[in-house]
């Protein structure tokens, strides 16, 4: 681990780090593609191995696009599944789609709403990012009951860019008045800690998501076992 200095913001990723990605996205995931095949099995086994989704167990593979990567990414392949054109109209059909879904299924890692009460409590400021859409990422946040401790909310959408781009890390600095340089940013993607490098920030990994150790502990200035490790963590430095 890499000596890091001082933490006055955390940027939380949210799918992986607050969110159970497997547990709310599997069966969420399923029940969309469902949807869109209309009944063509072939349609649906198109969209899931597009997806690298394990139906049996209704889980995704490390390398699925949709463990990181935001609509448009996933989305293209749907819609090549599919035979519809990957356009903002069928972007915008699936984010919808995908927002009922995950809320209806929506599993948290842990408490993470004792997590970031205790955090807030201590005078950190906070505020979460995912490449899933901001609304949807402001649901989320309301059924777990994380939004009165979140200043800054930003999904692929909001218009800051999307992981790896360091601006919804810059823009959450900015928006709390602390340096990139004081804020750590949480996550369990390779996306989620180069987003943090770029920014500036202090990368901090989590292997509560499906990325392997293996993969995520080069980008990583410190790497946790899950978040409910990162308070501890904090008075260890």
């Amino acid at each position: 681990m890499a000596k890091v200095g001082p933490i006055r913001a955390i940027l939380f990723d949210k799918d992986g780090t607050l969110v159970d990605f497997q547990r709310t996205w599997g069966p969420a995931a399923r029940a969309v593609m469902l949807h869109l095949a209309s009944g063509n099995r072939a349609a649906y086994d198109r969209l899931v191995a597009a997806s690298r989704f394990v139906e049996a167990g209704q889980r995704f593979l490390p390398d699925s696009p949709l463990v990181a990567e935001p609509t448009s990414v996933y989305g293209a392949l749907w819609a090549t599944a599919l035979g519809r054109p990957a356009n903002a109209e069928f972007f915008a059909e699936i984010d919808q789609l995908l927002c009922d879904a995950t809320t209806q299924h929506l599993a948290a890692i842990g408490d993470p709403k004792t997590l970031l009460s205790f955090l807030a409590a201590r005078g950190y400021r906070l505020g979460m990012f995912t490449n899933d859409t901001e609304i949807t990422a402001r649901a989320h946040a309301r059924k777990l009951g994380l939004d009165k401790y979140l200043e800054f909310v930003a999904g692929y959408d909001s218009g800051f860019g999307a992981k790896p781009d360091p601006g919804p890390v810059l823009a959450f600095a900015q928006a709390v008045g602390v340096p990139p340089s004081e804020t750590a940013v949480v996550g369990d993607t390779v996306l989620d800690l180069a987003a943090a490098r770029a920014a500036g920030a202090i990368a901090i990994g989590v292997l509560t998501g499906p990325t392997p150790f293996a993969i995520l502990a080069p980008h990583a200035d410190a790497l946790l076992a899950s978040p409910a490790e990162f308070a501890t963590w904090l008075d260890s430095r």
